[in-house]
Parts: structure tokens; sequence; C-alpha cells
């Protein structure tokens, strides 16, 4: 095996690690999220590393050092930073296969440890960072905000089929599981199958996903994406669910067509299509496909529409509109730049901005008309002040949004993403 160690170079920005040094390490084109500010002054010295170290040359180099794990460490010194002494710590990101398994390490500063104890120590302490490192690289491909909103609304629709406490049983918990963990595969999938076709256009916009910084290859983001789906439709085809079987391959389908670029599909080039995508996934897959799974697969009653499932189909097509909308509102320059004509490329940013309050403002004004009209008085309750209470918070915070700021817009968007989990707590109360 070759250890390829790229060559490293001081940046004049502050450290996205360590003790908050003003300084970081660069493998350009990597880029570090989030952004850094404007740094105080460091004493520095000259690159650390060249361009390439074979294994057993790192193994008898100092200060390089590799383990049996496979992650580096090095302690050389490149400089001080307010009286800390400025080390460079390796850590192997990703491997490709071929007729040489070649390995990528990227650098980072932080502040140097001078005392690295015994080699099983140091062996120990690498293996944790490794395993740490593979759990961020991997909640950062998943999209946690989206696997977050896939959770929780499987398991809120679910609860709407149960009518009586004697619902709430091991039958209901095996049922909501049948279809929680293929819901969490096929979120991956989709998500992940985005980022492999817009890996370009993410080292614009979202330079801190695996792919996109050169911590997944393109190999590794094939093999998880495929992986996931194909867990997903075995355990759809295995629990023998119909609503469950139609909610997963509806999905595979859209989430596909929005991101494969092949004639006919790429359907996120549009922005009416794109919105569809997410619209039909969000408001009535997950809605329709996952009730009924519960409330005729698992429980084996009738399969009808009822006035709450109702309410939150249409709610959430309110909702799935703003968040195909509001996605797009930080990534103009990228969108621009790839031919993506979203909305916020037609229309601008100010403009699909406020349309998203106001979307929101009107389905918390009819979700509100809908819980007084409820006969049940906690449904009156819950739904008159829990959503008077998001109308109101939503409105504030969109008050001090600083629209020409694309760190401001995206905390924006990831509040409105907030919103959307709340309301998928609100949802059991509706009678």
């Amino acid at each position: 095996m070759e250890a390829i160690v790229k060559q490293v170079q001081i940046v004049n920005n502050p450290a996205a690690f360590g003790r908050g040094c003003p300084y970081k390490m660069s493998t350009d084109p990597w880029q570090y999220y989030p952004p850094p500010q404007v740094a105080s002054s460091c004493s520095l010295k000259k690159r650390a590393f060249s361009n390439e170290l074979s294994v057993s040359q790192c193994r008898n180099s100092d200060p390089t050092f590799c383990n049996p794990f496979g992650v580096g460490h090095c302690g050389q010194q490149i400089g001080s930073c307010n009286g800390d002494v400025v080390g460079v710590h390796l850590q192997l990101q990703t491997c490709k296969a071929g007729r040489k398994k070649m390995c990528y390490i990227s650098a980072t500063a932080r502040p140097m440890e001078m005392d690295e104890g015994s080699t099983m120590q140091a062996d120990a302490k690498n293996l944790v960072e490794a395993d740490v490192g593979w759990f961020d690289r991997f909640s950062r491909f998943s999209r946690p905000h989206t696997i977050i909103g896939s959770a929780l609304g499987v398991t809120s629709v679910s609860l709407l089929a149960v009518q009586s406490r004697a619902d709430l049983s091991v039958t209901f918990l095996i049922g909501l599981l049948q279809a929680l963990i293929p819901a969490l595969c096929m979120n991956v999938y989709i998500v992940g199958l985005n980022q492999i076709y817009d890996i370009e256009i993410d080292k614009v916009n979202k330079p801190y996903l695996p792919l996109a910084s050169g911590e997944y290859s393109l190999s590794t983001g094939i093999a998880i994406v495929v992986t996931f789906a194909a867990v997903s439709l075995a355990i759809g085809v295995y629990v023998g669910s119909r609503p469950l079987m139609w909610a997963l391959t509806v999905s595979l389908v859209l989430g596909t067509a929005y991101s494969v670029d092949v004639p006919f599909l790429r359907w996120k080039r549009s922005a009416v299509a794109a919105a569809s995508c997410i619209l039909a996934v969000r408001a009535i897959v997950v809605q329709l496909g996952f009730y009924l799974h519960m409330q005729a697969s698992v429980f084996g009653r009738a399969a009808v529409m009822t006035r709450p499932l109702w309410f939150i189909t249409g709610f959430m097509c309110f909702f799935s509109i703003v968040i195909a909308l509001a996605k797009d509102i930080p990534d103009v320059e990228g969108d621009k730049v790839f031919g993506i004509h979203s909305f916020s490329v037609r229309l601008g940013q100010k403009r699909v901005f406020w349309l998203c309050v106001w979307l929101l403002q009107a389905a918390y004004t009819t979700a509100v008309v809908v819980g007084l009209t409820s006969s049940t008085l906690w449904t009156k309750v819950a739904m008159g002040v829990g959503h008077i209470a998001l109308a109101s918070i939503l409105w504030m915070r969109s008050q001090n949004v600083d629209l020409k700021s694309r760190a401001a817009i995206a905390a924006w968007y990831m509040f409105i993403w907030k919103l959307f989990y709340a309301e998928y707590i609100l949802i059991p109360f509706i009678r």
C-alpha cells in the first residue's frame, strides 16, 4: 500500500480544529466548514510535507508516524500560535481500490502534542480518531437534517393510525420499525445519489460534503447508495406490506429522476419538476404510504382517508413547497454556474425568501382554523396554541435574516427544518 500525502500549504485563516489557533492547513481545493473568520497573526515556517511518502518511508521517518490501523500522525513543528506550538495531524480519509491501493490523507493544523506516550497508546488514540472521522463523514454524507425529518415523519403519521391505548403494543412497535428502517435507508440513497451527480456543484455550494471535499471517493459514494437502496427494498419485500413497498418504490423512482444526469431525467434542472419531486415524497408518499402501512397492513383495518390524514397531507404540501424553494436560496452562486434554473436563480433570493415565509404563515393560519373546528379539546389547544406559537417564531426569526449573507440564509433554512420537525410533533394530536 502507498500513502499519498497531498502537499500542505499554510493559509491565513483560523484553524477549524484544535484550540482555536487562527491558522489552518489547506489541501487545495479541499475546504473546511464552517468557513473561517479573519485571523490574527502567527509565526509560521515553510511547507511541512513532500508530495509522496511510501508506508515504509513513513514508518522510518521522523516525525511522521504510521501504524497498522492506517492512520498517520505527524508532530512536525511548523510554527507557533499564541504561545502554542502548532503541529500537523494526519488522518486517513479515503481509499481507492486498484492495482495498488491508494490512500489519500488530509492534514489539519492543531496545537502539537509534545508527548504522545507509548506506541500502543498512540495506536489506540489514532484508531478512535479514525472511528470518529468515519462517523463524521458518513453523517455529513447522509444529511442528518433530512434523516431526522424522515424519522419524525414516519413515526408521527404512524401514530395517527393509533385509535386507543391498546394499539400502542409490540405489534405497533414492530410495524413502526418495519417502516422506519427502510425509509431511512431510502433517505440515504436519495441524498447520496444527489451528491454523486452534484460533486462539482457542491464544491461551490457545499464544499464540506464528503464527495465534494474528496474525503469519499466516487466509488465509495456509489457503493453506499447502492447498498442502502438494496437494503431498503429488500426489507420492503420481506415485510410484504403493499403500502410500504409502494412508498419505497415511488421514493426510489422520484429520487433517481431528481438527480441522475441522463436524457429526460435530472429533474432538478427545472424549478417546477424539482419542487414536484420533493412535494410528492415529503407531502404525499410519507403521509399516505406509511399511514396506510400501519392502518391496513399492521392493524388490519380498512384503508380509509381520515380527516386528520387529509389535513396533514394538505399541510405538508405547503411545507414541502417551502423546503423545495428555501433549499436553493443559499445555493444561487453554484446553481447559476452549472445551469440549475431554480426559483431563486429566476426570481431572486429576496422574493423567494418572503414567498416561503408567507406560504408557511398561510399554512399555520389554516391549521389554527382546522384545530378550532375540532370536537376534541386537546386538539383545539395543541393545534391552536401550537401553530400560533410557530407562526410567531417564524415571523420574528425572519425579520433579522441578512439576505446578503450566505451563512445567514443557510442558518434560516435549517431553522425551517426545525419548524418541520415541530409540525410532526403536533400531528399525533390531530383528531
